[in-house]
């Protein structure tokens, strides 16, 4: 992988913690440029997750399905996120999370055994996990906070905000599912946003 390639990736990864070049070169030693599909699986139910991702472009989702295989979106995933099904990589068990490609995907796919015994032998790259770790609560955190504290209306402007022109990327019904909205409720909203333009 060539470091022109690599330069904007390794930029917002020292958003997270600067890492030296040394450590930078021993980071893209695990980091393998993958091609995904739309439609794509990344991550199966009851199964134990091994990897994890960095978007380069393209957008993901995770998600969770009830007993009658309703889904219900979790995250919803753009340029430079993180993707993975952390608690079973942490905790080595089967998830409920499954994790796909809304559109076609370039990505960075990293070996999360090869990633955890980095870390064990660079200081740089343990406080790079402990860092990425804080951010992933926080933005869990927030997810809650947002569902709880926010209407159908606001939640939908602020998705439009932090993800603009994703509206014409995927579908509208994923877009709901992830506000946790039906598709008719959105619908409504939309109307209503642009009757008052």
């Amino acid at each position: 992988m060539s470091e022109y390639k690599m330069d904007p990736l390794l930029k917002n990864i020292r958003k997270i913690y600067p890492i030296s070049k040394n450590s930078s070169e021993q980071l893209k030693g695990i980091f393998k440029e993958k091609k995904f599909k739309k439609k794509a699986t990344l991550s199966f139910k009851n199964h134990i997750s091994t990897k994890f991702y960095i978007v380069k472009s393209g957008i993901l989702r995770s998600y969770i399905t009830d007993d009658k295989g309703k889904e219900f979106i979790k995250f919803i995933y753009t340029k430079h996120s993180v993707v993975g099904a952390f608690c079973s990589l942490i905790r080595k068990k089967e998830k409920n999370v499954i994790i796909d490609c809304l559109t076609n995907c370039d990505l960075i796919e990293v070996d999360f055994a090869e990633f955890k015994n980095l870390a064990n032998s660079n200081q740089e790259i343990l406080q790079l996990y402990n860092n990425l770790l804080e951010l992933l609560f926080i933005k869990l955190e927030n997810r809650f906070y947002e569902l709880s504290s926010l209407n159908a209306t606001q939640l939908y402007l602020k998705f439009k905000k932090d993800n603009p022109g994703i509206e014409n990327l995927i579908p509208l019904y994923h877009i709901a599912s992830y506000l946790n909205i039906t598709p008719v409720q959105l619908s409504r909203i939309r109307k209503d946003l642009y009757k008052t333009k």
